[in-house]
Formats: C-alpha cells, sequence, structure tokens
C-alpha cells in the first residue's frame, strides 16, 4: 500500500510539474524565457505554441514597443510585412490572469475574438487591458520567468515611423526562434 501511495503521490506531483509548458523566445538582444498557462488559456496557449512550432515566428520582429506600456511582437517581419496566419482565436482574457508586469497576453483589433499571431510582454501593470468595465480584455497566458532584463532593454530602444506604423524599433529586434519546452 505504502508504494502504490509513493507512486501515486509521485504521478500527481509530475502532473503538476507539467501542467504548465515552458518557451524560450531567441532574440537579438538576449533571450526571454516564458511559463505559460495552459490550465486558464488552454487554446491561446495551443495557438502560440502551433506558431513557434511551425516555425513562424522565426524572422519576425518586436514591430511596436511602448516603454512603460508593452512591447509587441509576433506579427511583421523586418520589411514591415505581415506574416501568415491561422484563423484568429476566441479571446480567453480572465480575472484570474491578469496584464501585470512581465505577463505576455495576445494582441487583437476591437474585435475581441480577432487574435492569431501577434502578442506583448507588459512592460508596467496595464490593468486597463484587463476585462471587465473596459470589455473583454486581453488574454494574458503566460509570465516572464526569466528575461525581464532583455523586456525592459528593448522597451528602451529608440523608436519611431515606419510607413503608417509608430513606435517601431529604429533597428529591427528579431526573433531568431521561439523554443518550447
Amino acid at each position: 500500500m505504502k508504494i502504490i501511495n509513493t507512486l501515486l503521490i509521485s504521478l500527481l506531483l509530475t502532473t503538476a510539474v507539467q501542467a504548465d509548458v515552458k518557451a524560450t523566445i531567441v532574440t537579438s538582444m538576449g533571450d526571454i524565457e516564458l511559463l505559460l498557462n495552459d490550465e486558464i488559456a488552454p487554446a491561446t496557449v495551443e495557438n502560440f505554441v502551433s506558431y513557434a512550432q511551425s516555425n513562424a515566428y522565426d524572422g519576425t520582429i518586436f514591430h511596436r514597443v511602448i516603454a512603460n506600456f508593452m512591447i509587441q511582437a509576433g506579427g511583421f517581419n523586418a520589411q514591415m510585412q505581415k506574416i501568415a496566419t491561422q484563423a484568429p482565436i476566441k479571446n480567453e482574457a480572465s480575472k484570474m490572469l491578469s496584464n501585470d508586469r512581465g505577463t505576455i497576453a495576445m494582441a487583437r483589433t476591437n474585435d475581441p475574438h480577432s487574435a492569431t499571431s501577434q502578442f506583448f510582454i507588459n512592460h508596467k501593470d496595464n490593468a486597463n487591458l484587463n476585462p471587465g468595465v473596459g470589455g473583454w480584455g486581453y488574454a494574458v497566458f503566460g509570465t516572464v520567468s526569466t528575461g525581464m532584463d532583455v523586456v525592459d532593454a528593448i522597451a528602451r530602444v529608440q523608436t519611431g515611423n515606419v510607413s503608417f506604423y509608430r513606435n517601431v524599433p529604429l533597428q529591427p529586434i528579431t526573433i531568431k526562434h521561439i523554443i518550447i519546452h
């Protein structure tokens, strides 16, 4: 009986540890490691992992950077051409995961269910992006576990306008690859 209980506890602990997905965004400025919450935002994590595993993010840039707000990536290459995307996903914004400093969330248009490949990392607490009085909110699906120094460095780069896009880093910050662990 003691062996069975030990095995059961071991199995439960292993399952609990595997509940979250780990990812590393390898950028031209350093690595950002993420812990993705697939319990609260399963479709959002699956969507991000799908893009990462198909190498869709390789060669994309951080195309919108606003210090003390967020850094956004996953939608454009260095020539500011949009990447091919999959169908939009359902918005999984939850009051359980807030848009706090160091969280990763899905970018979208005014349509709450329009998120595809673009994501952002909150550079500060952005309660105004949470679901509630202001509407649907933006779906947080993980946190930066290490690499906030890289996020901070990206947030400090000089930006400008490229065509009708604003807040574009003047020197491209490239996502080389995203590794799913």
